[in-house]
């Protein structure tokens, strides 16, 4: 006979534990209540559970010292914390300090639901993740960003993945949802740098028919398309600030209006958000909102740059090949020692997109059997515009970010031929935000 998953509810206040010890039984869950801190170790001690849900404030402690306890004694235990309305701060604190979640009073059925699910699929073996999607590599920094995504997947806190563009922060945002008990939902990627400013509220919230001219009828957004599943909001530097208010409410609350709506939706998604640009400096100049940030980056995984791991480049180059070759149906040519000793020569700036893109032109330009240093065109001899290189401090801080800029634009140009198209992809911005940037920089007439 198959054992019931069994839970733990500890609240001070007898009428909340018998409401979520009632919710819980009717959803074939064991369920034991606890009303302090005291009572709960010792009940923990007694049975295994497969969620603790905990209240913030208890007589003889608070939930944090709880979810603290249990992440010591028993770090594969989900906890969910229940907070007061509207405390985005305590919320915050308990994703931080290794809750599983948060639920905020007064407690949605809606909203527990689905959040003890998801808790209950953790008991579960996560399937092992296929080759082609792992993060491939053995230096230091990867294996520490794999231990990370590992550990993220057991939560449902905000991510935020930073690194520098083609480092694969999309990548292990998959990874997380795929290794997590949300791997059965959907995952939905959104490039935020792409969306019509006009369009973003409709696109994110969905809206009810005669909203406006041209709908027709209703639709659902982002948000209720990645019901059950993580909505991966890439580029997210790219909101415009009104947006970013909206975003935090949807975020804090749990909750969307669609457009031309006069009620809210409870919504059940995990977020993860990316941007290959500093937010730090974004919220000193006031371009991005503070309670924004700090919603999104509860947790912080850094992608390492390429040059960061550099004893696997080789490897990985051989990797890629491989899997090029295979999609061409043809030979996978062999790595001369002097194209492999360019390539850890080479500073990769586009990381490992452009490592794929070079690999991907020497394999139509090599002899079909030997891929050798000259087959990279790593330095072409193509003229390049020369900004003079200044240190930092020679110039007022907006001039010298521009003058970094201007070269990166500049590289990225000539490394793909000037095509614009692809050197937006390299520099891991779209196409438009790349024309933007070409006409304030004023290079829009260097290609």
């Amino acid at each position: 006979m198959k054992t019931r998953p069994a839970c733990l509810v500890v609240d001070d206040e007898a009428d909340i534990r018998e409401l979520l010890v009632l919710t819980l039984e009717r959803m074939h869950i064991a369920t034991d209540s606890a009303g302090s801190v005291t009572e709960a170790k010792a009940l923990l001690e007694s049975r295994n559970y497969g969620l603790c849900l905990t209240d913030m404030r208890l007589p003889d402690g608070d939930g944090l010292e709880l979810v603290r306890h249990i992440g010591h004694s028993q770090p594969g235990l989900p906890v969910a914390v229940i907070t007061a309305y509207g405390s985005a701060e305590n919320a915050v604190a308990a994703l931080k300090a290794g809750a599983f979640d948060y639920l905020s009073k007064p407690i949605s059925l809606k909203q527990l639901r689905p959040l003890v699910e998801s808790a209950m699929r953790l008991s579960g073996v996560a399937p092992a993740v296929p080759q082609q999607q792992a993060l491939f590599g053995e230096s230091p920094p990867i294996r520490h960003a794999r231990a990370m995504i590992e550990k993220l997947a057991r939560s449902q806190a905000p991510v935020h993945v930073c690194g520098e563009s083609g480092t694969g922060k999309e990548l292990a945002a998959r990874l997380i949802h795929g290794s997590g008990p949300r791997r059965e939902g959907p995952f939905i990627p959104v490039n935020c740098g792409a969306l019509p400013e006009n369009l973003m509220e409709s696109e994110f919230f969905g809206y009810r028919k005669g909203a406006f001219t041209g709908a027709q009828q209703d639709r659902e957004g982002f948000f209720q398309a990645a019901s059950g599943g993580t909505l991966f909001l890439d580029e997210v530097a790219d909101l415009p600030l009104p947006m970013q208010v909206k975003l935090l409410r949807a975020i804090q609350e749990k909750k969307v209006r669609k457009v031309g709506s006069t009620q809210e939706d409870p919504v059940d998604v995990r977020i993860i958000s990316a941007t290959h640009r500093n937010l730090t400096q974004m919220l000193e100049t006031g371009q991005f909102r503070q309670d924004l940030y700090y919603r999104l980056n509860v947790i912080e995984l850094k992608m390492p740059a390429l040059r960061e791991m550099a004893q696997d480049i080789p490897a990985l180059a051989s990797s890629v090949l491989e899997k090029q070759a295979g999609q061409l149906g043809v030979p996978v040519p062999a790595l001369h020692e002097n194209a492999v000793a360019a390539l850890m020569r080479h500073s990769f700036p586009g990381n490992v997109r452009e490592l794929e893109n070079i690999l991907e032109r020497a394999l139509a330009l090599c002899d079909g059997q030997i891929i050798n240093a000259e087959d990279l065109c790593l330095d072409p001899g193509a003229t390049t515009v020369a900004i003079e290189t200044v240190a930092p401090g020679e110039l007022p801080l907006p001039e010298y970010l521009e003058n970094l800029e201007k070269q990166a634009i500049l590289d990225a140009l000539q490394k793909t031929g000037h095509n614009r198209t692809a050197a937006a992809k390299l520099l891991g911005v779209s196409f438009r935000a790349l024309r933007y940037r070409l006409a304030k920089l004023g290079l829009g007439k260097e290609d």
